[in-house]
């Protein structure tokens, strides 16, 4: 018998203890209807056998008013999402409702720290009440954080949350500083939950009308995507970080290429007609290599599509008018989603392709009264301050301040501006524009005319590259990539930049 077994033997115990969570009893409720526990979460997310935990020690002594608590609630570590290190924190609601107690905070601090030190993503996976009810009995240490230090993170590495159950106070800011936030059906995010309001309030709220997916992902925008259970909000993860590079010093890894032919059925997805609605999604699908297209925040701001592809096995973004949606215009909520999209692609490098077909900003009393200016001159801004390569294409029209918006602007920056036969451009559509200036008839005339050779005119004096058969979009968009190959070979580090959001 070695004099070290009875310490290994106590240290066995210790890691039990650690690994039994909130008890059978709780975690079998935890289970209930295909859920997963704090721990299947860290396993379903990270390549198999890659995690090793930090941490697990925390909680394990009561302190004052605090009992025990295994790993204090919060299952941190780090491990491989293919193959590339990442670090992650799965709140425990097994364990005093996956509450934030002071060893916790250290916890996410140091989660924090290491994402910051050592140039990796981050990954909250969250259900928890928040700060702990126990801290207003014990002195605080004094220190930062996490949400201090998350904000310094934005920009340096990818960070990502998922709402996986009930998810209040700290948890939930956590959720809102970090670049890309899913949502599980069936839980909820909000500042305070159903009970706290109606103490505050008197308002009688559920929770999912508080702070449900529909609400966040629909209404406030809080929540960018939503999945349907908890292995396919993981799954998701992963394939939102496949698109990125593991931080600002890198670049995203390629794909094996894919030729980027003519592509036939864009004839079909596109009417010639600018007055004709079509889904830009097709578009998406037809010109991205085959299944590689993933829409951020599809149910917000619809006007606008925000997705990540690949194009000839190459990662881009891509920021889409969609014409089925409000004929393209673009209204607070698409340019508050466009605006955050662009930043997270120009943090990290990614070529962005626009896809304009717009009339504009939205007009009237109820977009005047939600700010269009503010919200849409914000999105100008994260356009107009990208580093790295733009694709901008005309699709049919552009108008506006709309057309600005969508980074047509000559000479700013773009490696290729395209447009295709027929693409409409102006101020305003002759039409409306005619009829607000009470213009005769053959003057208008004469501006549709005009309106409908605003391509040529435009590529007369290289606003435009080239003026392209829309079947051959994928392939030129893929002669452009070429060209920025050698930019791309070494990335710059984190973006730095003056200025203030409008």
């Amino acid at each position: 018998m070695s004099d070290w077994d009875p310490l290994l033997a106590d240290l066995e115990v210790r890691r039990q203890a650690a690994r039994a969570m909130g008890g059978d009893e709780r975690l079998a409720r935890q289970r209930e209807g295909d859920r997963l526990d704090a721990r299947a979460r860290i396993e379903a997310l990270l390549d198999p056998t890659s995690f090793q935990e930090i941490g697990a020690h925390v909680g394990g002594i009561g302190r004052g008013m605090t009992p025990i608590a295994p790993a204090d609630g919060l299952v941190a570590g780090h491990g491989l999402i293919g193959g590339r290190p990442v670090l992650v924190g799965s709140e425990d609601f097994t364990v005093m409702g996956g509450s934030i107690g002071f060893g916790t905070r250290a916890k996410r601090l140091r989660l924090a720290e290491l994402a910051a030190r050592e140039r990796v993503p981050l990954i909250m996976l969250l259900e928890g009440a928040g700060e702990r009810a126990q801290n207003a009995y014990e002195r605080a240490p004094h220190a930062p954080t996490d949400l201090q230090a998350l904000v310094r993170l934005s920009g340096v590495v990818p960070t990502v949350a998922v709402v996986m159950g009930p998810s209040a106070g700290h948890s939930a800011l956590t959720a809102a500083l970090m670049d890309f936030t899913i949502i599980v059906e069936g839980a909820a995010l909000f500042a305070a939950g159903p009970p706290l309001v109606a103490a505050a309030t008197g308002e009688e709220v559920t929770k999912e009308d508080l702070g449900g997916a529909g609400v966040h992902s629909t209404r406030s925008g809080v929540a960018h995507n939503v999945a349907a259970d908890d292995r396919s909000a993981l799954d998701l993860v992963r394939c939102y970080l496949s698109f990125l590079p593991s931080n600002a010093w890198m670049t995203t890894p390629a794909a094996p290429p894919v030729d980027t032919a003519r592509v036939e059925e864009l004839l079909d997805a596109i009417p010639a007609d600018p007055r004709r609605p079509y889904d830009a999604h097709r578009v998406l699908e037809l010109i991205a290599d085959p299944g590689s297209v993933l829409v951020v925040q599809p149910g917000f701001g619809r006007s606008i599509i925000t997705a990540f592809a690949r194009l000839g096995g190459e990662a881009v973004a891509v920021v889409a008018n969609n014409p089925a949606v409000e004929a393209g215009a673009i209204d607070t909520d698409a340019a508050d989603k466009a605006a955050h999209f662009l930043d997270v692609s120009g943090a990290f490098h990614l070529p962005v392709v626009f896809l304009a077909d717009n009339p504009g900003v939205l007009v009237g009393s109820v977009a005047e009264h939600s700010g269009i200016l503010r919200h849409s001159a914000r999105m100008y801004a994260a356009q107009a301050r990208l580093a790295g390569p733009k694709f901008h294409v005309t699709v049919r029209k552009a108008y506006g301040f709309g057309s600005a918006l969508m980074a047509m602007n000559p000479f700013d920056g773009q490696t290729t501006t395209l447009a295709f036969p027929g693409a409409r451009l102006g101020a305003m559509p002759a039409e409306s524009g005619a009829e607000s200036a009470a213009i005769e008839a053959d003057v208008q005339a004469i501006m549709e005319q005009a309106e409908l050779g605003g391509a040529y005119s435009s590529a007369d004096h290289l606003s435009y590259d080239d003026v392209i058969d829309p079947r051959d979009l994928r392939a030129a968009l893929g002669a452009a990539m070429r060209l920025t190959v050698p930019r791309r070979g070494v990335a710059p580090g984190p973006v730095a930049h003056t200025g203030i959001h409008p």
